[in-house]
């Protein structure tokens, strides 16, 4: 089993930046994929950004040029750093790791965009 715990949402003006964290614990050994999704008000989640355990990582569309996604292996986190937020990406965010056929979410964490 692996356990995800997110930090760093908050409230952001439009064209500012937040960093969310996502440590993991338990088997972490295990993980092939960890990564980032979200859920817009009335919308269905979608995935933002994921980082595999050799390193590719993978972007929505969205998010490429303005969001990165990294990894340290140390303290188990990964990062996702967000510049030139929009008012639309206000959303709640997930961290998930899978883990063989496995996977586990996060509680996620509250992001809002001031426009």
């Amino acid at each position: 089993q692996v356990q995800l715990v997110e930090s760093g949402g908050g409230l952001v003006q439009a064209g500012g930046s937040l960093r969310l964290s996502c440590v993991a614990s338990g088997s972490v050994f295990g993980i092939n994929v960890i990564g980032w999704f979200r859920r817009a008000p009335g919308k269905q989640r979608e995935l933002v950004a994921v980082i595999t355990r050799g390193g590719i990582t993978n972007y929505a569309d969205s998010a490429k040029g303005r969001f990165t996604i990294s990894n340290d292996n140390a303290k188990n986190t990964v990062y996702l750093k967000m510049n030139s937020l929009k008012a639309e990406e206000t959303a709640h965010y997930f961290c998930k790791a899978e883990y063989g056929l496995n996977e586990s979410w996060g509680q996620g964490i509250q992001v809002t965009v001031s426009s």
